[in-house]
């Protein structure tokens, strides 16, 4: 049974997911190494309905396995992809007030997000709003990581 971690960017997934298994898979990495460019490019040259029909197919297959999975923020966006999360029992939902999760965005240098770079704050904010229904619909357990240390939500987790 995989252990999915699910969240809006700047959550922890990543951080998270390689606390708990240092052989973790890491979706978003996974998949631009399948399509041999950044899925900022990819969306760019074929578009959304091509990479989610791609993830759609790397989600399914990780799910048969039981490796931890740090998911893309943008996972819950297809239907499918919320239809697989369900048949899963365990997925967590690392929850951040969309405050706590901005700040993080933006203090991140290293990781200039395409979602972060073309969206002002107004528009990252709804569709921040519209993810965490679906986050908190697919999710097994929630954990409100705002003010967490990484070694707190893994003692949650464990």
């Amino acid at each position: 049974m995989a252990k999915v971690l699910l969240g809006f960017m700047g959550s922890g997934k990543t951080t998270i997911a390689r606390k708990l298994d240092p052989d973790f898979v890491d979706m978003d990495a996974l998949l631009e190494d399948r399509l041999g460019m950044p899925i900022a490019r990819f969306f760019e040259e074929k578009g959304e309905v091509a990479f989610r029909q791609l993830e759609e197919e790397v989600l399914a297959d990780l799910l048969k396995t039981d490796k931890v999975i740090s998911t893309g923020g943008g996972i819950v966006i297809s239907p499918r992809n919320r239809a697989l999360l369900k048949q899963n029992p365990d997925n967590t939902y690392l929850k951040a007030d969309f405050e706590t999760l901005y700040q993080r965005i933006s203090a991140d240098e290293d990781n200039q997000r395409p979602l972060f770079l073309k969206n002002s704050k107004e528009g990252l904010a709804t569709i921040f709003k519209e993810r965490q229904v679906w986050y908190e619909e697919v999710a097994t357990k929630v954990i409100d990581v705002s003010k967490l240390s990484p070694e707190e939500i893994i003692e949650e987790l464990t």
